[in-house]
């Protein structure tokens, strides 16, 4: 394969990884957020902060892949 090819393949690969594992994570926190709440609807003010907390960090990591793939 030519240079060209695999840069095109890097980026890819990339984008690819680093935007499935923080989708996987997004929706595995809003499911057992939302269990949660379903059991426990009083908990939903204190499950709520966190919840968006450990989505924005989730999805930061999409982000850096996003620049990563940027530079590449």
């Amino acid at each position: 394969m030519d240079p060209e090819a695999v840069k095109f393949l890097a980026k890819g690969l990339t984008i690819a990884i680093g935007g499935f594992a923080p989708a996987l994570a997004i929706g595995w926190t809003a499911t057992k957020a939302m269990e949660s709440i379903g059991r426990n609807p009083e908990s939903a003010d204190k499950l709520f902060v966190p919840m968006l907390l450990g989505m924005a960090f989730a999805e930061a990591i999409a982000i850096y892949a996003l620049v990563i793939t940027f530079i590449l």
